[in-house]
């Protein structure tokens, strides 16, 4: 099973999401089930795994608090392959994700070699010219989202289809 833990966004952002989602040809874009703040990607894990994985973030504790989406982005430099919304600098934020960070390695996951850069996946690109993604980006660089609350986080699972990734949410975990 292939998992990682995210936040779910609510309706109301989702939707303020969903009207930047055009005018970028060869983009698949995110789907409303597929819109999440990532955390952490943890890749593929057993049972046995799924269960030490649930242990481990079930031991964090941490305050709830309100983030905001700002910005958008791209993966990939001269050969984007992916777009993207940031997020406003939000310490809570990133105290959550380092606190999910050292309890997954506390279990053995190896650490993620990347930098965290908190992020919403809006398309994944595929033969798009880049001047229509400098468009995009240049289009949308003053895109907000309200502020939003984060009361809990979720461990997903994903499975890859020819039609894009379906998440299921596995288990959910309360912010104080």
């Amino acid at each position: 099973m292939r998992l990682f833990v995210g936040v779910a966004l609510p309706d109301e952002v989702a939707q303020s999401l969903a009207a930047l989602q055009a005018g970028v040809p060869g983009a698949r874009w995110q789907t409303r089930e597929q819109l999440h703040l990532t955390l952490r990607f943890i890749g593929e894990a057993d049972g046995r795994g799924r269960a030490a994985i649930d242990d481990a973030l079930a031991t964090i504790s941490a305050p709830a608090f309100s983030v905001e989406l700002k910005g958008v982005g791209s993966f990939g430099g001269k050969r984007p392959h992916a777009l993207w919304v940031g997020v406003a600098a939000n310490d809570a934020l990133l105290h959550l994700q380092r606190k999910i960070e050292s309890a997954l390695q506390r279990i053995g996951l190896e650490a993620d070699g990347r930098k965290y850069t908190p992020h919403v996946s809006l398309a994944r690109l595929k033969g798009t010219p880049n001047g229509h993604v400098v468009d995009f980006l240049t289009d949308h660089a003053l895109y907000a989202s309200a502020p939003f609350a984060v009361n809990g986080f979720i461990l997903y699972s994903s499975l890859l289809t020819p039609n894009g990734s379906i998440y299921r949410a596995e288990k959910a975990y309360r912010l104080k």
